[in-house]
C-alpha cells in the first residue's frame, strides 16, 4: 500500500460483503473513536487482546489498538458471516497473523498516525503497509542502509522535491513485500528491488530469491 491515500476513491461498506478469488479488497479506518464506538469494538476482542490493550501505558495507544483489532474482527465477520467475537487468530513464526480455522481468507493490516489500513484476499498471501509522507524526514542514511543499489540510484536521480515521497513509496512497498512473504526481517530489505518514482507503476523488479 502506497502512502498516496488521498488519490484513492474510497466507498462506504454496504455491510453485505463478498470477496471474489480474483480480487484484493483494501479497507481503511481512522483509529480515533468516541466512547460508544470504543465500547462496541472492545466487545469483539478476545481476553488476550484485551490484556494486550491494557498493557499500553498511554490511553491513546490503548484505544487505537482496540479500534484497530475491533475493526479487523468486524470486517472479517462480515466476509465470513460470523460473529466477530468468535474469530480466533494464530501468529506465524515471524509475527504474521492469520485466521485459525479459515484456510481460504487471508488478510494483513498496518497503521500509522491514527490510520489503519487492511487488505483481504482469497487463497493468496498479501502484505500491506502505510506511512505518512513527511517532507522534512531525512531518509538518506536509512536508504543507504536498507535500500538496494538500484533503488538508491533511482532515488538520487530524482529531483530533490520528489525524494521524500519516493523514499516512503519505496519503504512501504518493501515492507508490504516482506509482510506478504511472512518471513519478517529475515528477508534483508536490500536483497530485492522495488520501483519508487512517484507517478510510475508499482513494480517488484527483483525478489530476494533471485
Amino acid at each position: 500500500m502506497t502512502p498516496e491515500m488521498e488519490t484513492v476513491g474510497w466507498s462506504q461498506s454496504s455491510g453485505n460483503l463478498t470477496l471474489p478469488k480474483n480480487e484484493v479488497h483494501i479497507w481503511r479506518a481512522w483509529l480515533d473513536a468516541d466512547a460508544q464506538g470504543l465500547s462496541r469494538l472492545r466487545e469483539f476482542l478476545s481476553e488476550d487482546e484485551i490484556s494486550r490493550a491494557n498493557r499500553f501505558i498511554f490511553p491513546r495507544d490503548r484505544d487505537h489498538f482496540i479500534v484497530a483489532r475491533g475493526r479487523l474482527r468486524e470486517v472479517l465477520g462480515m466476509y465470513l458471516r460470523r460473529d466477530p467475537q468468535s474469530l480466533r487468530f494464530l501468529v506465524g513464526k515471524f509475527g504474521k497473523p492469520a485466521l485459525m480455522d479459515e484456510n481460504d481468507l487471508r488478510f494483513n493490516l498496518t497503521h500509522s498516525h491514527g490510520l489503519a489500513v487492511y487488505g483481504f484476499a482469497m487463497n493468496r498471501e498479501l502484505g500491506i503497509d502505510v506511512e505518512k509522507i513527511r517532507p522534512d524526514f531525512g531518509g538518506e542514511e536509512i536508504a543507504e542502509r536498507y535500500f538496494s543499489e538500484m533503488e538508491q540510484k533511482e532515488l538520487r536521480e530524482l529531483p530533490v522535491e520528489l525524494r521524500a515521497t519516493a523514499f516512503f513509496l519505496c519503504w512501504t512497498r518493501k515492507e508490504a513485500y516482506i509482510k506478504a512473504r511472512g518471513d519478517g526481517l529475515q528477508i534483508p530489505l536490500a536483497s530485492f528491488d522495488v520501483s519508487l518514482s512517484p507517478g510510475k507503476p508499482e513494480t517488484l523488479r527483483s525478489s530476494d530469491s533471485q
